[in-house]
Order: structure tokens, then sequence, then C-alpha cells
């Protein structure tokens, strides 16, 4: 009996300094949608995916900036002072939605503003997602997650014949996650409704209690494979070290 009580009591104190810990941290995250674009097709859902995940992130303890249509001036400028500012929370989490495009093997994020005449204008018209990977690495956060929610389509592909589908591989830093909308290659669909596919699953997911975020995943895989009939899988590279809740709450176990 007293055995009992003691596991009882033990058991406890871990659940509630769990509890405490998931609730102390410092969290901070950078959201960006692109919707409306000056030289290329412009997208439904990015602007709305950006506005609804920012809402969530806020109700989840998030410090939020957001940027609606951002041009490469106001991105850069967001991405330098959330690096600069991260060293002080313990989360950072960067979203981006809008297109997305890979040249020589290095992803792009399109602002709406890029004048792209020709392929060699893609770096300097656009922001490298390793700039973003740069800034959240040197401020030492204990988790970073990278959301992708682009590639919806490739808007140069028909063009510049030599550009490939989808964006490529990137290897997470420790303590890192990078979600896709899509396996490295491949192409996302906009959505029927009011968000984009991806976002859609991970708002209705994001919020469930006392579920490790690599699990959360699980679920926003299954219900995109559903939605699409399996044509968008979403896709993830991580190398955390341990486990990250985005509610806490009572653990669910569940695969």
């Amino acid at each position: 009996m007293k055995m009992r009580i003691v596991v009882l009591f033990l058991f406890f104190l871990i659940v509630s300094h769990l509890s405490f810990s998931q609730e102390s941290e410092r969290r901070m995250a950078l959201v960006i949608g692109n919707s409306e674009y000056e030289n290329i097709n412009s997208l439904r859902n990015p602007a709305n995916d950006a506005k609804d995940i920012s809402t969530a992130l806020k109700e989840l303890g998030f410090e939020v900036s957001s940027i609606i249509n951002g041009t490469r001036k106001q991105m850069f400028t967001a991405i330098r002072k959330f690096g600069q500012e991260l060293s002080r929370y313990d989360v950072g989490l960067f979203y981006y939605a809008g297109h997305g495009v890979q040249f020589e093997g290095r992803n792009y994020l399109i602002t709406i503003d890029a004048d792209i005449r020709k392929e060699e204008d893609i770096p300097f018209e656009s922001i490298e997602l390793a700039r973003v990977l740069a800034e959240m690495e040197s401020a030492g956060s204990r988790v970073n997650i990278v959301i992708l929610d682009a590639c919806r389509n490739n808007p140069y592909t028909s063009r510049y014949r030599s550009l490939n589908r989808g964006l490529s591989v990137v290897e997470a830093p420790v303590g890192s996650l990078i979600v896709y909308a899509t396996p490295p290659g491949d192409v996302a669909e906009d959505g029927p409704g009011r968000n984009g596919i991806l976002t859609a699953a991970l708002l209705k997911h994001i919020k469930n209690p006392g579920v490790d975020i690599e699990i959360m995943l699980k679920d926003v895989r299954r219900d995109v494979q559903a939605t699409t009939e399996g044509k968008q899988v979403p896709w993830t590279n991580s190398s955390l070290t341990g486990r990250f809740y985005f509610a806490p709450g009572r653990q669910e176990y569940h695969v």
C-alpha cells in the first residue's frame, strides 16, 4: 500500500513538472503567408493560412509576428529580427505558405514582388530557406520548428525547364523539425476551401492536449493523405532530441 502511494506521488510530480515546463517555456513564431503575387499567378489560401495559424499559435502561448503578402525587404527584415530575438526563447517556429522553388539544390521562398526573368534571378529576388534555418540554429533555442506549406505549384517550371518540381531535401539542425506539405520534389494542392490541405489538417490537430508533435504529425499526414486520395503526403525531417507538445495536458499514447 505504501509503495503504491509512493509510485502515485512520483507520477504526480512527473506529470506536474511536464505540465509546468510546457506552460512556462517561452515560445516565439514568425508566420508568413503570400497570396497576392505581382508577377506570377496568385494563390487562394496562403493569406488565410497565415492568419489562422497565427491565431492558433497565440492561443498556444506563442508570441507571434506575422506578414501577409510580404515583399523581399519585409521578409528579409522580419527573418533577421526573428533570429535576433529568438535567443531569448525556448521554442522557435517559422511558418511559410506560398510559392517556393528549388534552384541548384537550394530552396527559395518567393516574395510577392519577386521579378524573376531568368533562373539566375531566383537567389536575388527571393529568400533562401537556408537563411531562416541559420538564424534559428544560431539562436540556440531548445526546439525549432519549420512548417512549409509551399510548392502548391511551381510557377516557373514551364518557363525554365531545368527547374525541378517541389522543394529539395534540407538537413534539420539538431533540435529542429522541418515539415513539408509534400515529399521532396513533389507539388502540393492549394485546397478547395479556406485553407491549404496541410494547414487545414494542422489546425485540426495542433490543439490536441498532451500529444507529442511527431505523433500529431502522423495524424496530420493521415488526414492529408485521405483528403487527397493519396496524391499528397506530408513529409518531415526531424532531429529533435526530446518531446514537444503544442498543447500540454494528459498524454495520449497512440500511433
